[in-house]
């Protein structure tokens, strides 16, 4: 008898979050996923002006519209400086910069520094955690929020 293949079972994302605008409107889906090089953060955005734009993990589990000021801080639970270019070290929830295209999306996946307990520890305490998209890309110095700009998309995290 010949065997048949078998499609293997996609994972379950760690955790995932619906991104919402400013207006209320959607914006995409974030995704915590397992790779095999670790933790990454997957980001299928919509909606978003066009260019460069800062991309964090904040403290809270709260999105408020218009200005999601509600998620709180960038994750940091180390007490570190901002800035993936901080000699004093970055945040946990400073990531790297994204680029929505002219069509208003951005596909991307970004690896993350982090062991896979380390950080859903610190994102899921009492308070929860959330994406944030930021109107201006990160400078990834100036503390504490690297001149980000406000803030445009915000999504809360769920347990996968």
């Amino acid at each position: 008898m010949a065997k048949v293949p078998v499609a293997k079972k996609a994972l379950a994302p760690l955790a995932v979050a619906a991104v919402l605008k400013g207006d209320a409107g959607p914006a995409g889906v974030a995704s915590l996923v397992k790779g095999k090089d670790g933790v990454a953060l997957k980001l299928a955005l919509t909606g978003l002006p066009a260019g460069a734009h800062a991309v964090h993990l904040h403290t809270r589990g709260v999105c408020e519209v218009p200005a999601f000021t509600s998620a709180g801080g960038h994750l940091n639970p180390a007490g570190h400086q901002h800035g993936r270019d901080n000699p004093m070290g970055a945040h946990m929830g400073d990531l790297p910069n994204i680029t929505v295209g002219a069509d208003g999306k951005a596909d991307v996946t970004l690896p993350l520094p982090f062991a896979e307990a380390e950080l859903l520890n610190a994102m899921f305490d009492k308070d929860g955690a959330a994406v944030v998209v930021h109107a201006a890309p990160d400078d990834y110095k100036s503390d504490p929020t690297g001149n980000a700009g406000g803030r445009i998309a915000c999504g809360v995290w769920m347990r996968g």
